[in-house]
């Protein structure tokens, strides 16, 4: 079972707490007194050494400062940006609409070479028509309540999804059965949407897997997930998206891959049940 991504993010937070605290002790202070000379009520010293708060920029400033350690800060910050930047919360990316989240995404999938994706929900992006892609973010754009700039959005993540067809770039896809039949948009759409599946298991880069509801499971379903490279592992949930960079968390996420790779079918059983999905539309 792979673990769960919020534990690397606060595994980071709780390393730079706990070089705050380091910072504290070795200055000799207490946490009241660090709070004291920051100007801070003497609760959020305590919070902040303990990960219960993540800290500013202007806190660790502020603390390095108070422990006479002003030259620990830089190092600092950019250990607490890295532990934010694993947790991205997508209020915080979609204040202005969907088009720059889809855009900040194409340096990644330029430089990468193999992608694993598994999708529990949804098709992959890179595998989405335009209507399909249409009618997600429509949805997407209502339920958080962001500006809506769907139009220009979904023209940006066709764009990013021309990897599939260009340059040295190999897919390994793999989505549940029920990602065929979940109805995003109208029947057209799906339709649509399914017919190029069936187009696309025909490229050089792409294989397609799809999980039959029959398979016997030795893994269970989890949140929709891609790897690049196996460096990078990114998981998406309700609220935020999760980068996970830990060797052995992205190792956990690889051994999941290939489990749900030996339950999919592929070939002609893959497109059987795509086609009977469609005939299913009416």
């Amino acid at each position: 079972m792979p673990t769960p991504p919020s534990s690397s993010v606060q595994a980071a937070r709780k390393a730079v707490a706990d070089r705050l605290r380091d910072l504290r002790r070795d200055a000799g202070l207490t946490a009241k007194e660090v709070a004291g000379r920051a100007g801070w009520y003497p609760s959020k010293a305590s919070r902040l050494e303990n990960a219960v708060t993540p800290p500013s920029d202007a806190d660790i400033h502020a603390w390095c400062a108070a422990c006479g350690a002003a030259d620990a800060a830089a190092d600092l910050i950019a250990a607490s940006r890295s532990a934010d930047n694993m947790y991205v919360e997508w209020r915080r990316v979609q204040r202005t609409g969907l088009r720059r989240l889809q855009e900040s995404f194409v340096p990644l999938f330029q430089r990468t070479r193999v992608f694993r994706i598994y999708c529990s929900n949804v098709m992959p992006g890179v595998l989405q028509t335009h209507a399909y892609a249409t009618a997600l973010l429509e949805a997407i754009t209502d339920f958080h309540a962001i500006p809506n700039d769907v139009a220009d959005a979904v023209e940006a993540r066709l764009t990013r999804s021309h990897v599939v067809r260009e340059g040295d770039h190999r897919f390994a896809l793999l989505v549940e059965e029920s990602v065929l039949r979940h109805r995003v948009g109208d029947a057209a759409t799906m339709a649509g949407q399914l017919g190029h599946l069936l187009s696309v298991m025909a490229y050089p880069s792409v294989s397609l897997g799809v999980i039959p509801f029959s398979a016997t499971r030795r893994m269970w379903m989890i949140e929709t997930f891609s790897i690049y490279d196996e460096a990078l592992a990114q998981v998406e949930l309700l609220t935020a998206q999760v980068n996970v960079t830990a060797p052995t968390e992205v190792a956990q996420y690889l051994k999941a891959f290939k489990e749900f790779a030996d339950l999919a079918v592929y070939g002609a059983k893959a497109r059987a049940l795509i086609t009977a999905a469609v005939n299913e539309l009416g």
